[in-house]
């Protein structure tokens, strides 16, 4: 005959997790409903989207969603016109205006003017480097102005009051 051993303890917790296992199977499982609206993810240790924020990085997001990234970039021209060209030119002449790519730049004097028009290229490659390809296309480069002799509602035709200086 043969004898029959004690049970071990790891034999009754494997018989006691198989049955477990399958009285769970055989129940039929609850359905869950569903709660409208989105489940809140735990951010953990790292930063999320409601906690405070690096301001550059809103000015950034607000730039993009309101589509404002064409205007930034003619705005970095005219503020930031010293460290694109370099604090020697910039001494010199200013930007003045910009209209569909065509840069405007006002120089001190007809010699500087004439200088600018000579590095209107290296000029150029330094703005499409840093601020945009399609911003400035073209450098238009003017002298300082002469001063106007029409002043008042009325003035004469022709060259100015050349009888006074005599």
């Amino acid at each position: 005959m043969t004898e029959e051993r004690p049970a071990r303890p790891s034999d009754i917790a494997r018989a006691a997790l198989e049955a477990a296992r399958a009285a769970s199977a055989a129940r039929p499982q609850p359905t869950r409903r569903r709660i409208a609206g989105p489940r809140r993810k735990w951010t953990g240790a790292g930063p999320g989207a409601d906690d405070p924020q690096p301001l550059g990085r809103l000015v950034d997001s607000l730039v993009t969603e309101q589509d404002w990234s064409e205007r930034t970039r003619i705005g970095a021209v005219f503020g930031r016109w010293s460290a694109l060209v370099g604090p020697d030119i910039a001494e010199h002449c200013a930007p003045r205006s910009l209209t569909e790519g065509v840069l405007l730049v006002e120089a001190e004097s007809t010699a500087w003017a004439t200088q600018l028009t000579l590095m209107a290229p290296s000029i150029l490659g330094k703005l499409r480097a840093q601020v945009g390809g399609d911003v400035v296309t073209r450098l238009r480069v003017v002298g300082p102005t002469a001063p106007s002799w029409k002043k008042g509602p009325r003035s004469v035709r022709g060259r100015g009051p050349r009888d006074t200086y005599g």
